[in-house]
């Protein structure tokens, strides 16, 4: 396809897997991320599954590099089609132990790197009235859980401004679509580099995905107008829906134990991570978790085929957890 897309956090994890899977279908892929070496690798993966792609080492925190790359890939490879957001860091931390800074950073870039993202997307695709931006998302936005404050934050503030957006293109009546697709926990390296306070590894809150699925599912969301949001799988569901229910009964459930979100094996304090600069190391799109994650999600094989049958298990879903709630009253 002559499509010319831009991934932000393209270089590894999630990022890395939307990438291969569009240059699957032979698109033109412009890659951001902060590490050069990762971003070559990448580039290297996109050639030889058939695509075409450009490396734009940078720091999505920063808008004017942000907008600097849109005008590269408009003058090198073409009007820009899609504009994925993906780009992100995280702190595992209690609140009470975390400085400013961090939170400051955290949000730079998981919430405003989405930000500028967007506003270099929108300043090319509404003249053209054409487009498409993704958000990507997390169950996250819907449901925080402890440790990862600004992350969940982050997350939070892009579904507001993911909302503001649609409306605003309503209003406008304009062809630009955005779609938000909500992950669940994946097995991506975030979990080798991101900084911790925590004295064991940190781990995905299981069940854990392989970030192939939720690749999948951006692909899907490009591809078909799924809507305002794309929620991926069962345990995305169960967290929206569980919200929106029983959210004081998550409260205390999350608030007696942490959620799974460490493994049994201590961590290094010494090791490097990627808060304020790229980690080392020659990583793709897996994490450490192989041998646990899931390869398949029975809920996005729904919601690509039977819509209205995937909408019926959310509501199931919810009536459960309304039941299992008031038995633990």
């Amino acid at each position: 396809m002559g499509e010319v897309i831009v991934v932000t956090g393209a270089s590894a994890g999630l990022g890395r897997a939307i990438v291969e899977r569009f240059a699957r279908d032979g698109s033109t892929i412009a890659l951001i991320a902060r590490g050069r070496e990762r971003l070559e690798s990448a580039l290297r993966s996109v050639e030889t599954l058939g695509g075409r792609a450009l490396v734009l080492p940078l720091d999505v925190a920063n808008a004017d590099e942000v907008e600097q790359a849109a005008e590269t890939v408009e003058r090198e490879l073409g009007p820009i089609d899609v504009w994925i957001n993906n780009a992100m860091v995280s702190v595992y931390s209690p609140i009470k132990e975390m400085p400013a800074d961090e939170f400051r950073r955290v949000t730079e870039v998981t919430y405003l790197g989405y930000v500028h993202g967007t506003l270099s997307a929108l300043k090319r695709m509404l003249p053209r009235n054409r487009g498409i931006i993704i958000q990507v998302g997390s169950a996250l936005a819907h449901r925080s859980i402890p440790l990862q404050s600004a992350y969940c934050a982050s997350k939070h503030a892009i579904l507001g401004f993911h909302e503001s957006l649609l409306s605003e293109l309503i209003h406008d009546g304009s062809r630009v679509r955005t779609t938000m697709v909500q992950m669940p926990a994946m097995n991506t390296p975030q979990f080798y580099w991101a900084k911790s306070r925590l004295p064991f590894k940190t781990q995905p809150v299981p069940p854990i995905f392989q970030p192939e699925v939720g690749a999948e599912a951006v692909h899907h969301a490009v591809r078909v107008n799924v809507g305002r949001e794309f929620l991926v799988g069962w345990p995305t569901v169960e967290a929206v829906m569980g919200e929106k229910v029983v959210p004081g009964y998550i409260d205390r459930k999350l608030g007696h134990g942490y959620a799974g979100e460490e493994t049994t094996v201590p961590a290094d304090p010494d090791r490097p991570d990627n808060l304020w600069g790229p980690a080392p190391g020659a990583y793709g799109a897996h994490g450490p978790f192989d041998d646990r994650a899931k390869t398949f999600s029975s809920e996005l094989w729904l919601a690509k085929r039977t819509p209205w049958l995937a909408f019926a298990g959310a509501m199931l879903v919810g009536a459960a957890l309304g039941a299992r709630a008031r038995s633990n009253r």
